[in-house]
């Protein structure tokens, strides 16, 4: 049995007085031999458990583990091996992949992420521009939203991608004015490559993974909603059967795997302390960066371009009555306001159905709503749906938002607007696509500024501004309810997990830009130290 003591202990219990007031009261904490707290309170605590082991905080701050609702957990860790090319500048994404490139044997693929061309120029790039740094080694490159991918030549030919290749379903070819692939390939359009990739064994993903939570760990997350497919599914178990994986993740389900589940049985919950099922996930749209993100109106000067709608919701209602039956719960990818929309429209029949054949209200969920309709705005909330949002997408897309939609990016990663109307909000990352560092992504919620202060000191659209309070829940609370789990993560309580981390500096006490700055000197999980400094 363990007891910390000595601390300022944040426990967002909302029945405790100490969740952010009468911090006094709540310095202590006991930990049973199960990782769960059995005790909450004062200094007295050490003389009602005399025999455990004492560890003094000497002050320092304790806040429950945060997680990330909306992570790709291999992608994120096979990323960490590719070619950073998340610059300010093209020239100098193509410096690094030259750099690559020198260092690449013949016939090896070089792998980068990242790019976007809103940062550079506002136009794509070209498969010409890779050739004059790369002419014999395939180059791929996934842009920043992973809607996008970038290839050179030498790709384009390994992978039979020629003038006569035909768009897929629900993608798109890029091609210059002779009808010529220019070496950008949106969404669907992507496996046209990815499907040749080199694929990396199970046992290389795990040993990915194993590696990139000790990272998550320092960043001060103990948990992760993880949206990528079946080798990371395989992965996931291996690492949990072996006692490899610390951090607690809720597992999606492809959509195009649902009729396999459904014909299993599983049900959304089910599995271990650290590997759950969660949601099933389909895709209504593409993104705001390669503009395929389904809008009701066109994008700003591109009056034929309204992005790309995968399906429509009747299409999603009859996906969503299947998952109902087994218990499975639904997640839907939805960018644009009409995709938004369509997502609404089959949830609230989708409630219907589960109200007429006596199934649960599920914990349906939409990931991202970047940008909502206002009409639709209040019908999250109405219809119990979590907003799964990403604080962190706002800085970095804010001025695409202006360019593209306008004023209608008022109602654009509303926070406040959905929280207001009653919706549970779960914040992640969509690591790789942003870092998956909660703090940045606190710090976008509660400033809605870059780094660098821009575009002003009272931020993009304030009034959608939450308070560190608020932005803390979505990690929390928001992210417990999301996965089913709000009785046991998501706050400090007596009988909830003991995951928890450690700060040397108070977040509720430092000036709102240094939120941006700070970093856990201790993560816990089930009560044990996962890592500390």
């Amino acid at each position: 049995m363990k007891l910390i003591h000595n601390a300022r202990i944040y426990t967002l219990d909302p029945s405790q007085p100490g969740r952010l007031s009468s911090l006094s009261r709540y310095s202590a904490l006991v930990i049973d031999a199960h990782g769960q707290i059995v005790a909450i309170g004062g200094e007295e605590l050490l003389e009602s458990f005399p025999s455990a082991q004492r560890e003094n905080l000497g002050g320092r701050v304790i806040l429950p583990g945060l997680t990330d609702a909306h992570i790709h957990l291999m992608h994120y860790a096979l990323g960490l091996q590719k070619v950073d090319v998340e610059t300010s500048t093209k020239t100098e994404a193509l410096r690094r992949v030259a750099e690559r490139a020198a260092k690449t044997p013949p016939g090896q693929w070089i792998l980068g992420h990242g790019w976007q061309q809103n940062d550079w120029d506002g136009e794509f790039p070209t498969a010409a521009e890779l050739d004059a740094i790369a002419p014999d080694k395939p180059v791929y490159l996934t842009a920043k939203s992973l809607h996008a991918g970038w290839a050179n030549s030498t790709a384009l030919r390994m992978t039979g991608i020629g003038p006569g290749t035909p768009d897929p379903l629900n993608g798109k070819i890029v091609r210059d004015e002779k009808g010529q692939p220019n070496g950008i390939l949106l969404e669907s359009a992507m496996t046209l490559i990815e499907e040749n990739l080199p694929q990396p064994t199970i046992d290389e993903v795990a040993n990915a993974i194993e590696s990139a939570q000790s990272i998550l760990f320092q960043m001060g997350l103990t948990g992760a909603h993880d949206f990528d497919y079946r080798p990371c599914f395989m992965a996931l178990q291996q690492l949990d059967a072996e006692k490899r994986l610390k951090l607690r993740v809720t597992k999606s389900i492809p959509l195009d795997l649902l009729n396999h589940a459904h014909g299993l049985g599983l049900r959304t919950g089910f599995g271990s302390d650290h590997l759950r099922i969660g949601s099933v996930k389909a895709f209504m749209d593409g993104a705001l960066g390669p503009r395929t993100a389904a809008m009701f109106a066109p994008y700003l000067n591109e009056p034929a371009n309204q992005g790309i709608l995968n399906m429509d919701g009747e299409q999603l209602f009859e996906h969503g009555r299947q998952a109902a039956d087994s218990g499975l719960s639904m997640t839907v990818h939805a960018i644009g306001d009409r995709a938004v929309h369509e997502v609404l429209e089959a949830f609230e029949q989708l409630r219907g159905y589960e109200r007429t054949h006596g199934l649960p209200a599920l914990r349906h969920r939409i990931e991202h709503v970047q940008i909502i309709h206002p009409a639709d705005a209040a019908r999250l909330g109405q219809l119990g749906i979590v907003a799964s949002m990403q604080p962190i997408h706002a800085p970095s897309d804010m001025f695409a938002a202006d360019r593209y939609w306008g004023e209608r990016a008022r109602l654009s990663y509303a926070w406040k607007t959905q929280l207001d109307a009653g919706a549970v909000l779960a914040f992640g990352s969509d690591a790789p696509v942003e870092s998956p560092n909660p703090f940045w992504g606190l710090h976008a919620a509660v400033t809605r500024r870059r780094i660098d202060g821009t575009p002003g000191p009272e931020g993009w659209y304030p009034e959608q501004k939450l308070t560190l309070q608020q932005a803390l829940e979505g990690f929390t609370i928001g992210a417990a309810y999301a996965a089913g789990l709000e009785t046991r993560r998501g706050r400090l309580s007596i009988g909830f997990d003991a995951d928890l981390i450690v700060l040397d500096k108070d977040p509720f006490a430092c000036p709102v830009d240094e939120i941006y700055t700070l970093k856990p000197s201790a993560t816990m999980i089930a009560g044990e130290w996962v890592w500390q400094t």
